[in-house]
């Protein structure tokens, strides 16, 4: 059984003893009452996806830590005056180590900086705390396959905040495509086109918001100094904390891609293009990018955008239909998913079959088919899964969270360990995948029209990266096998549970 005092020796396992609580807790089971939910992370998604689960009825929100101390007052205030609170107070913390010291709550709701995600998940596992983690669920490889083994080894509920997985439209459309109706498929493509402007370019350190803990707020990562203007957000396109665009957006339409090929597990190899374009700013990641992930059934591909269509438009470009979402093409027809909650099939042809979700057939549609699915939320389905403290219907376990994140940084470690290339060399390390050459032309195109000048400003032709997809290893490549761990600080170790 586990217990909050078994918390005592696991994290002090993990060079954590210091902040170790003195009690023993654990929700009883079977209980009718609310789940007592914490939130961690009182940003804009954060803020939301607490909202989600309270509205529930089925949880009660009554944390909230942020290492903020203006965010954490805010979001107590406001939380506080929603009706839909019902009156509920709320504690308020700024270290997440003393919140998972708390008898009071239940389950945490995670929606940090990505460097906190599976730190924070697995002291709050080894608390004995179900968790629901925003995605990415893990900023390197290795800290993803310790969460699912936190998971598994602690008997609590995980569940990754790829909330497309809980949409009942997109899980009538998987279970359709199970029978193949279009025949075999050809290739998956996933669009992330989201404007991203230049978070531009500042001279020497800024300061740190008043009453923030900078060195707790770096945790397990590097304590790099404020070299850009915002703290909060911005973090995305910096390395040491952030994923990309690919890591933020991308990795919903990443697991949507990867869910429909019904890919368990990492593909044989990554291979990345891309680079910073279009501006000079302290954002390291890129902001243009085409990723191959050649799975042995079928390619997964995908295109990050954060230019917009054209250096004089507001508009972002469209391919197919989608401009954040996936197409599947199969032999006899091809599948779009354009947003979160609705997918369109088509035949051969290209003539509209199907339909499903939150988007209706028009009267001019009458011969289209259409299922809507149930309007389950992510958050409902968590907390559906603790209290039967069942996975059998839990939509995005850890396991998933962890594959399609992993997907993410495997691209990140092929640009990383790349190097500038010119447009032939490029156009022929490609020459034998039409999809991937294609679209490497329509990326070039895009640039001229944003007026950048790869001769000038050249791509990064990524490592092309031999995956040991059993071991979530590379083959032969040990600069690149570094890369799947981050070296975490003294006190912030994440534990190695794969044992």
């Amino acid at each position: 059984m586990n217990t909050r005092r078994s918390f005592l020796r696991t994290v002090a396992a993990a060079g954590a003893a210091s902040f170790l609580p003195a009690h023993s807790y654990l929700r009883a089971q079977g209980s009718n009452s609310a789940i007592r939910v914490a939130g961690i992370g009182v940003g804009g998604r954060g803020s939301g996806l607490f909202k989600e689960a309270y509205a529930t009825k089925a949880a009660r929100l009554v944390a909230l830590c942020d290492l903020d101390p203006k965010r954490v007052a805010s979001g107590k205030a406001t939380f506080e005056a929603d009706p839909a609170m019902g009156g509920q107070q709320i504690t308020t913390y700024t270290d997440v180590r003393r919140l998972i010291e708390s008898k009071e709550i239940d389950a945490v709701m995670i929606a940090t900086p990505n460097h906190w995600h599976s730190l924070a998940a697995i002291w709050a596992l080894q608390a004995g705390l179900d968790v629901y983690v925003e995605k990415p669920v893990s900023h390197t490889v290795w800290e993803g396959r310790q969460l699912v083994s936190a998971a598994k080894r602690h008997n609590r509920i995980v569940q990754g905040g790829t909330q497309s997985r809980s949409s009942g439209g997109l899980k009538a459309a998987a279970a359709w495509l199970k029978n193949s109706p279009l025949g075999k498929l050809k290739y998956a493509y996933g669009t992330c086109y989201k404007r991203r402007p230049s978070i531009g370019k500042v001279e020497g350190v800024q300061a740190i918001p008043d009453g923030l803990d900078h060195d707790l707020w770096c945790g397990p990562a590097e304590v790099l100094p404020l070299n850009r203007q915002k703290l909060h957000y911005d973090w995305h396109w910096i390395w040491a904390y952030g994923n990309g665009d690919l890591g933020n957006q991308g990795v919903h339409q990443v697991d949507i891609a990867r869910w429909f090929m019904g890919e368990q597990g990492l593909p044989p190899s990554v291979l990345s293009v891309g680079g910073r374009l279009g501006y000079v700013d302290d954002g390291e990641t890129p902001n243009t990018q085409f990723i191959s992930y050649n799975y042995k059934k079928a390619p997964l591909y995908f295109e990050v955008r954060g230019l917009t269509s054209g250096a004089e438009s507001k508009d972002m470009d469209n391919w197919r239909g989608s401009q954040i979402g996936v197409v599947l093409q199969y032999e006899n027809g091809h599948v779009l998913i354009p947003n979160y909650t609705s997918v369109s099939a088509f035949d051969g042809s290209g003539k509209l079959v199907h339909l499903f979700g939150s988007v209706k057939p028009t009267t001019e549609q009458s011969d289209v088919k259409w299922i809507e699915g149930d309007k389950q939320t992510h958050a409902a389905n968590f907390l559906e899964a603790v209290a039967s403290r069942s996975t059998k219907n839990q939509s995005c376990p850890a396991e998933e969270g962890h594959i399609s994140a992993a997907l993410c940084h495997l691209s990140g470690i092929s640009h990383r360990l790349g190097q500038t290339g010119s447009v032939d060399k490029i156009k022929d390390t490609l020459k034998a995948d039409a999809v991937a050459g294609e679209a490497v032309g329509r990326m070039l195109e895009h640039l001229k029209a944003n007026l950048v000048d790869v001769s000038a400003t050249p791509l990064t032709l990524g490592s092309h990266l031999k995956v040991d997809s059993q071991k979530e290893r590379f083959f032969k490549n040990q600069k690149a096998d570094a890369m799947l761990r981050r070296k975490d600080r003294k006190g912030f170790e994440i534990p190695d549970l794969s044992a």
